[in-house]
């Protein structure tokens, strides 16, 4: 057993894994597994840099993380870094930062590598059973990016796209630096228009509609899930693994972007940094499930970060 330490730091969200794992046989035993919303993709889309504030918010997190790591004695660290930081112009300063905290240096890995992570996050687990159809579509949708992966045992075809719930909410929900409560139906329009438009060059690459078994990732599925679910609090045992209908995907995504703020932040499972972003990245989910045909999706708590701890280890 070798006790890594994975790192996933994307567009919206950073999060830290340490676990004992051995590839030879397949064991995984998690030890601390967290995860901090500080928008480093804050105002890429537009400026094309990393603000200031962003990345202040990124490196108190490395802190924090750095701490854990020491006190559980991870032998090796692996961090990632995903669509915001391929995306920025000063994506040095944040190397830099990170490198001087955590004493490694930030992978800024391509869309097609963190296609593959995300596969071998969300299916390792899966690759031993029966009870879901091959081949898999794995969707991960981040706050930048949403990544496409086709396969079964291995990677098959594999896309990223810049859709995701921060770069849609930036781009199209924002009127005068606040965001539009409840947005208009010209505005969700667009998001629509920019999604399909993604999903065309998506499936270029990725025959979409040709997966068995629609697997789904990130916070934006999750937290769908735990609403679908209708969870009292946010229950990652009873989300993992779940599966959520088209239609009640159609609904929650109607119902998010018909409230306002103070609605979606008294939704039990809503994390406060994803209330202002959840509405676009339902819509992206929405629009790939009626773009592939899947009639539901398997929800993954599994993803990238489970991934880059497979990899360090092995």
């Amino acid at each position: 057993m070798t006790r890594v330490a994975a790192v996933d730091c994307g567009t919206n969200s950073i999060r830290l894994l340490v676990a004992d794992a051995d590839p030879a046989t397949g064991t995984f035993t998690e030890l601390d597994r967290r995860m901090t919303i500080v928008r480093l993709g804050q105002g890429v889309d537009r400026t094309g840099r990393l603000a200031p504030e962003a990345l202040e918010r990124t490196f108190a997190a490395c802190r924090e993380y750095a701490a854990v790591i020491k006190e559980l004695g991870a032998e090796r660290v692996r961090f990632v870094a995903t669509s915001a930081s391929r995306d920025a112009e000063n994506s040095d300063a944040f190397v830099a930062g990170v490198l001087d905290i955590l004493g490694v240096e930030p992978e800024v890995i391509t869309g097609d590598q963190e296609a593959q992570l995300s596969f071998d996050g969300a299916t390792k687990e899966l690759a031993g059973g029966d009870h879901l159809a091959k081949p898999y579509l794995v969707v991960d949708i981040g706050g930048g990016s949403t990544e496409f992966v086709l396969g079964s045992e291995t990677v098959a075809a594999a896309r990223s796209v810049d859709i995701g719930c921060v770069r849609m909410t930036e781009r199209h929900l924002v009127a005068d630096g606040a965001v539009v409560d409840p947005p208009t139906p010209e505005r969700v329009a667009a998001i629509r228009a920019d999604v399909d438009a993604a999903l065309d060059l998506a499936a270029g690459s990725v025959p979409l509609t040709e997966a068995a078994t629609l697997v789904g990732l990130a916070g934006t599925v999750t937290t769908v899930a735990g609403i679908a679910l209708e969870l009292g609090e946010y229950d990652s045992e009873a989300i993992h693994h779940s599966r959520i209908t088209r239609g009640q995907v159609r609904a929650i995504t109607e119902h998010l972007l018909r409230s306002t703020h103070e609605e979606r932040a008294a939704i039990p499972v809503m994390h406060p940094g994803r209330v202002d972003v959840i509405g676009a990245g339902a819509l992206v989910l929405l629009a790939v499930m009626e773009r592939t045909g899947a009639h539901e999706v398997v929800v993954s708590e599994h993803d990238i970060l489970d991934g880059i701890a497979w990899s360090a280890a092995g």
